[in-house]
């Protein structure tokens, strides 16, 4: 067998390849390992940014045990996510169904449902969803124009505040829509045309090659969705006006470990509470990876 004769590399070229990448290297040390480490250090201490910090071991971990708010803003965030989280994969999957029967506009559309997403995180949407649920904001005076008069205030009701949270993520299903058409557009056609010759209907087709097919796709969104479901802080913060309110219905845990450390400047239960968020982050993703084993197909295991 004729073997393959690869050029060795030379230290110039380590030292050229790593030249390159210094930039970004460099910025990921400072930005982000860096601070990753003071944050779990400052956990363990009482400090507030302008003192000197005073190790106080497990203190700060004790303290969410007792603390109300700690809880709720956990109540909240789980609820957020686990109602956000399945609507939107849904919602998005849907439309990438509807995209992929093919148009002839279909990159124009793939482009408009996409910008919701581009721009959803933005402080410019979030205070327009403020404008469009109060009292006398835009959804109040579109119900006005067929007949339903109402001062409600969509974000001033306990009731319904997170909703438009809720909605508001739902509507930012671009980026996992256009993962989902990527990856219907890889389903071999000759599946669909041997289940019609077999005589499967549309439904049989969606439940035996669709479903089965994207749930690599479907595994890789959730992941990241809940990533984000977990981790969402801008657009309560805008829309809460910062407090969480009414009645810290829309206090989601980001949005209460600000107020923490730079409301109350207790930098060091912030950063405790900040190394629970990972712990959380990272059990819920452990058990959709220890699921995934169930009911995530992939063909190259399949054929073995």
């Amino acid at each position: 067998m004729k073997q393959t004769i690869r050029p060795k590399r030379s230290l110039a070229d380590d030292i050229a390849g790593y030249a390159f990448i210094s930039p970004w290297l460099l910025g990921f040390i400072a930005f982000s390992i860096i601070p990753i480490f003071f944050s779990l250090y400052y956990s363990f201490t009482n400090y507030n940014i302008l003192g000197k910090a005073l190790f106080i071991g497990f203190e700060n971990f004790r303290r969410m045990a007792h603390d109300a708010l700690f809880w709720q803003s956990l109540k909240v965030t789980f609820f957020y996510a686990f109602i956000s989280v399945p609507l939107r994969l849904l919602f998005a999957f849907f439309v990438a169904m509807l995209f992929n029967r093919g148009t002839r506009a279909i990159r124009v559309y793939q482009a408009v449902y996409y910008v919701p997403s581009l721009v959803g995180g933005s402080i410019a949407i979030a205070v327009m969803w403020r404008r469009i649920f109060i009292a006398d904001g835009v959804l109040n005076a579109t119900l006005a124009k067929i007949g339903i008069i109402t001062d409600y205030s969509w974000i001033g009701s306990p009731d319904t505040a997170i909703w438009t949270l809720i909605i508001l993520a739902v509507w930012q299903f671009g980026s996992s829509m256009l993962i989902f058409l990527a990856g219907l557009r890889q389903i071999p056609r000759e599946y669909y045309e041997a289940a019609s010759i077999d005589g499967a209907g549309a439904l049989r087709k969606f439940l035996h090659i669709t479903v089965p097919q994207v749930t690599p796709v479907i595994f890789f969104n959730l992941v990241m969705q809940l990533i984000n479901g977990f981790t969402v802080f801008t657009q309560a913060f805008v829309v809460s006006g910062g407090s969480g309110d009414p009645m810290n219905s829309t206090l989601v845990y980001a949005l209460y470990l600000y107020q923490r450390a730079f409301k109350y400047y207790n930098m060091g239960y912030s950063s405790a509470m900040a190394w629970v968020l990972v712990l959380i982050i990272g059990l819920m993703t452990a058990v959709v990876f220890k699921t995934s084993t169930s009911w995530v197909f992939y063909e190259s295991k399949e054929g073995k």
